[in-house]
């Protein structure tokens, strides 16, 4: 799985020609370690419209605060350079990829 950095953020997850399913997540986030199965499923399943990164709110803090990321996971849903849809929390495979899937 790609993970993106302030340096990588603008060519990978702003000017990306798919959508982009951005999961904000940190280390010591259970629940975060605990969504990478289904991150996994998810990203297999829309790899031919979308691509999952990852952004470790730990070490990249000026993107999390530019995207007012208040709480972990999060994930966040960017199609021509917009973020078009959000979970805030753990959630559901069906969840996720009805996220994903609304921004085509």
């Amino acid at each position: 799985m790609k993970a993106t950095t302030t340096a990588t953020f603008e060519q990978d997850v702003l000017k990306s020609n798919k959508i982009v399913l951005l999961d904000v997540w940190a280390p010591w986030c259970a629940p975060c370690r605990g969504m990478e199965p289904i991150i996994d499923a998810v990203a297999e399943e829309t790899k031919s419209f979308a691509e999952v990164i990852k952004l470790d709110a730990e070490t990249e803090m000026d993107i999390v605060g530019q995207l007012g990321v208040s709480g972990l996971p999060t994930f966040l849903v960017f199609k021509d350079g917009k973020p078009v849809g959000s979970i805030i929390g753990a959630t559901s495979k069906a969840n996720l990829l009805k996220l994903v899937t609304q921004a085509q």
